[in-house]
């Protein structure tokens, strides 16, 4: 992997992740988990996609590690799917 792929980098620019939460009570908790995480921005979720999509922005570096694990201390996934996914 690289240091794109193993990081969310600060910026507009985000992360792009897919999960099997289907809920808005889901979508809370796992925003709120991740917005734990030093130097997460804000959880975007895009929930008219199938699976449901969300990105992270940060305003530090972020390791996709510590976003995943936060999501699955929810008996949830979040699995990376692209290197950017811009801020509108």
């Amino acid at each position: 992997m690289s240091y794109l792929e193993d990081n969310v980098i600060p910026g507009n620019y985000g992360k792009k992740f897919t999960t099997d939460a289907k809920d808005l009570e889901d979508f809370k908790r796992i925003e709120a988990a991740i917005l734990e995480l030093e130097g997460v921005k804000d959880v975007v979720f895009e929930s008219k996609e199938t699976p449901v999509v969300f990105a992270v922005h940060t305003t530090q570096v972020v390791e996709v590690d510590a976003i995943q694990d936060k999501v699955q201390l929810l008996d949830l996934h979040a699995v990376p799917t692209g290197l950017f996914f811009p801020l509108a």
